[in-house]
């Protein structure tokens, strides 16, 4: 049994029609390919569908204000990644002039494009040789060949790539890629994978030993932040008090409430008597009513949001904080969490 071609069978029969697929441009690949970071395809899609419209080439992007970016990219997360994205489109502007690269060696030169970014544009786009490793292949390799090394870990990377590298079909190499991550994002799926109609499962040593669930082997995950954000609604008319977030923290440079973080959850009595409540304000200042908090989770913290609606405009207004007016928030961009509550109390 040949592993590569078992699978580039499947995939000709079996593949999703997804529409980076049916071009070797490479911007497009690249658009596509940084939107997939983290996200599921089908979550993905639309939003590439959205960014190819509104900017069809690397220059149309380059030309972009941040903040429209980031208000495309409203409700991806990873925000970075979309900030990224306007570096990258520019330097392609000054280096490459307008022409985004093919190649792997110029590709990685890039603001934002690691080793694996580099690999699939390159292999997408030109067909180069470069084995491309995203956790589906991870996945795929892990199970097959019965290798227990942690994929997340130094040692791990290294056999791992140096296994994609060796399976890696050289006469199509593209396809070859493309078939590894749609088995993996289709078949052998990180629970219930498909076994039972698996073209390659008599050879694989996960189904073999009964050890689907086992592998991949995976190091303990990083420790989860636990944070507490007291988010303030303040209206004047027909503005609404927000804040424009710095590039210190999480949501860099985009916009959500007035914002008092506090270690733990405070009762709204204890609110009213913090220090910083008191700072922008006032020790008057009543609090009007206090939604149930929400639970809103990133890859590396846990955010517990909570809105309180204030009586008055502030004493005093801090840097930062600026005031909109409402029919224009739908053209900033907002975090999820603060979108969705303002769409509610709007509307």
């Amino acid at each position: 049994m040949n592993f590569s071609d078992e699978l580039i069978t499947w995939y000709n029969t079996n593949k999703r029609e997804l529409p980076w697929r049916d071009t070797t441009d490479a911007y497009l690949i690249w658009l596509s390919e940084i939107i997939l970071q983290q996200t599921r395809v089908e979550q993905g899609l639309p939003y590439y569908y959205r960014f190819a419209e509104k900017y069809p080439t690397v220059s149309h992007f380059a030309a972009a204000h941040e903040d429209d970016i980031l208000k495309l990219w409203q409700g991806l997360g990873y925000y970075s990644r979309g900030r990224n994205m306007l570096k990258t489109a520019k330097m392609v502007g000054e280096l490459y002039n307008d022409n985004f690269p093919t190649s792997y060696d110029e590709l990685i030169k890039l603001k934002g494009i690691g080793e694996y970014t580099a690999a699939a544009i390159s292999s997408f786009a030109a067909n180069e040789a470069r084995a491309v490793v995203d956790g589906n292949v991870y996945r795929v390799l892990a199970r097959f060949f019965g290798v227990d090394e942690p994929i997340n870990g130094t040692q791990g990377k290294k056999i791992f790539q140096a296994m994609a590298n060796e399976l890696l079909n050289r006469q199509y190499p593209a396809l070859h890629n493309q078939a590894m991550m749609e088995f993996g994002a289709m078949l052998c799926k990180p629970k219930n994978p498909a076994c039972g109609i698996c073209p390659v499962r008599s050879g694989c040593y996960a189904f073999i030993h009964n050890a689907t669930t086992t592998l991949p082997v995976k190091l303990n995950k990083v420790k989860i932040r636990e944070r507490f954000f007291n988010y303030f609604l303040i209206t004047d008319g027909d503005k609404i008090l927000m804040n424009k977030r710095d590039e210190r923290d999480i949501w860099a440079n985009m916009y959500d409430l007035p914002l008092i973080e506090t270690k733990d959850f405070l009762e709204t009595d204890q609110l009213k008597d913090h220090p910083e409540f008191i700072q922008f304000f006032g020790e008057t200042n009543s609090i009007k009513e206090t939604l149930s908090p929400k639970k809103h989770v990133l890859t590396h913290q846990r955010l517990n949001v909570r809105f309180a609606k204030l009586g008055k405009v502030p004493v005093k207004i801090k840097e930062g904080w600026v005031f909109i007016d409402i029919i224009n928030l739908r053209k900033i961009a907002l975090p999820k969490v603060i979108f969705i509550f303002l769409d509610n109390f709007l509307n």
